[in-house]
Order: C-alpha cells, then sequence, then structure tokens
C-alpha cells in the first residue's frame, strides 16, 4: 500500500514487533484455556521480536553516523564480554561500562537501545543454587523504576490520538491501512507460515497439547504491537499528521489482532480442571 511512495514506505518496520505486555495479558484472559506451552511460545516470539526490531532501528533508523563513537562502543562491548568471561559478579563496573557505551552509540547516530540490549546480554545471569545472581539484582533494581516511571511517561507521551479531522475513511489511507493489515496479516502469516515449515521439515514439533488453531490464535496475538510500534513510528516519521495516522494504524491493528486472537484460543480450547485430592482416609 505504501511500496510507490518513498516517504510512507519509511514505515515498513512499525508492524515488526510484538507488545510483550499487552499480547501476554490477554492471554492471561484466557486463563487454563491457554495451555503453558502456548504462553511460552508466545513469550519468545515477542521476545525475539523486540531484539530484532532493536536491530532494526539500528540499521535502518540511523542518519549521520559517526565511525569513531561507534568504535568506541565496541571498546565498551569488548570491556563487557572481557568481564563476562572473567567471571565478574559485581554489577558496578557492568554499569559504568554499559554508561560509557550507552553514551558512545547515542554520539555514533546509532540508536541508543542497542546498548541496553548489549550490556544486559553480558550481566552474568548466574547459576540456579546463585541466590542473588548479577542480572537477577539489575532486574529487581530496575523493575520499580521502568513499572511506575519510565512506562507510565512513554504511554502518556506516545499513545494519544488525535481524532480531529479524521473519519473511519482515515484509516483506509495508505498509512495507517498499511500498518494495520501489516500487524492483523503480516504477522500470523509469517509465525504461523514459518512454524508449519519448522515441523514440516522436523525442525521442531507442535508441543504436547497443542493444536494448529490454538498456534493461529497466538500468532495473531503477535499482531498487538502497541509499545515498539509506536516507537518506531516516531523515528519513521516526524509530522504530525503523519504520526496520528501512525497511532491508528497500530492501535486498530493491535485491537483486532487481539480480539481474534484471543476469540480463535476460547473456541478451540475448553478450561483445564485442577487435579481433584482424595482426602486420606481417617486412621
Amino acid at each position: 500500500f505504501n511500496m510507490g511512495d518513498p516517504v510512507n514506505a519509511r514505515g515498513w518496520a512499525i508492524p515488526a514487533a510484538t507488545d510483550i505486555a499487552f499480547a501476554l495479558g490477554i492471554l492471561a484472559l484466557l486463563g487454563t484455556r491457554a495451555p503453558v506451552a502456548l504462553k511460552i511460545f508466545l513469550l519468545a516470539v515477542a521476545i525475539i521480536d523486540d531484539l530484532g526490531a532493536i536491530v532494526i532501528i539500528a540499521l535502518f533508523y540511523t542518519e549521520n553516523l559517526s565511525v569513531n563513537a561507534l568504535m568506541l562502543g565496541v571498546v565498551g562491548f569488548a570491556g563487557l564480554f572481557t568481564l563476562n568471561r572473567m567471571g565478574v559478579r559485581s554489577l558496578t563496573p557492568y554499569t559504568l561500562i554499559g554508561i560509557f557505551m550507552w553514551v558512545c552509540v547515542l554520539k555514533s547516530g546509532v540508536h541508543a537501545t542497542l546498548a541496553g540490549v548489549v550490556t544486559a546480554l553480558m550481566i552474568p545471569i548466574g547459576t540456579p543454587e546463585e541466590k542473588h545472581a548479577p542480572l537477577a539484582q539489575a532486574e529487581h533494581g530496575l523493575h520499580p523504576w521502568v513499572a511506575f516511571m519510565v512506562l507510565p511517561i512513554f504511554a502518556f507521551a506516545n499513545a494519544g490520538v488525535s481524532f480531529q479531522g479524521m473519519s473511519l475513511g482515515t484509516l483506509g489511507e495508505p498509512v495507517p491501512l498499511g500498518i494495520a493489515l501489516g500487524l492483523l496479516l503480516g504477522k500470523p502469516i509469517g509465525v504461523l507460515g514459518l512454524a508449519y515449515l519448522a515441523v514440516k521439515f522436523g525442525i521442531a514439533k507442535l508441543p504436547v497439547g497443542v493444536t494448529w488453531r490454538q498456534l493461529a490464535g497466538v500468532a495473531c496475538l503477535t499482531g498487538v504491537g502497541f509499545t515498539m510500534s509506536l516507537f518506531i513510528g516516531g523515528l519513521a516519521f516526524e509530522t504530525a499528521d503523519a504520526l496520528n495516522e501512525v497511532r491508528l494504524g497500530v492501535i486498530a491493528g493491535s485491537i483486532f489482532s487481539g480480539v481474534i486472537g484471543y476469540a480463535l484460543i476460547r473456541s478451540t480450547a475448553a478450561p483445564v480442571e485442577a487435579p481433584k485430592t482424595t482426602p486420606a482416609p481417617a486412621s
């Protein structure tokens, strides 16, 4: 719908990511109707989608690249890698080098989100026996800031849509229509299609207790692209009208994807009853 317009075509990556919180939230509403394997599959796809979106941002939405700053960022990455291989467990050196790398990547012109992902990948995850694993400590420390400050501010700043001058016909414009259909059709076709090929060629197999119809429902839920889609849209377009069209397309595509995915899974699976316990006979 937009390939003939080079300006509109900048939004090609908007439907790429899956909003983990919203997609898993919808699946959680199904309770025991959704097998655990289905939830794990959705979580894995959503995480990979978001990482892929960050790589796309770094490669395709970067302008005025500074090679010197980028090379300093690579030096920071080498430092983090060295700390990891040496088995350093203290968060302080990872934090200091991570901040240095973040500044370098920001100054290089590449989106600094990539530095955050790389830093997280280098922090040791620990062992099951370890009570205070470094990555768990970092996650625990950052969680209240992310949950109660970062995400609310992001949602407040990006979620608002001005409907002034818009009508249902606006959804038929190339940008919102391309985004909405990318989420509603493109995502489930890609996810379900690749899953089918993986099973067909023996690369993977369908989890026990999961049907193709349930998997199709989860594939539809990957079309809920709220947070990261809005973020990419903000990088792809600058004018207020274009950004409103982006938000309209993202919200419409996400809502329809969520409703269809929920309906597909709910119509397929019956709730799983908890096993009944037999009282022990009186002695």
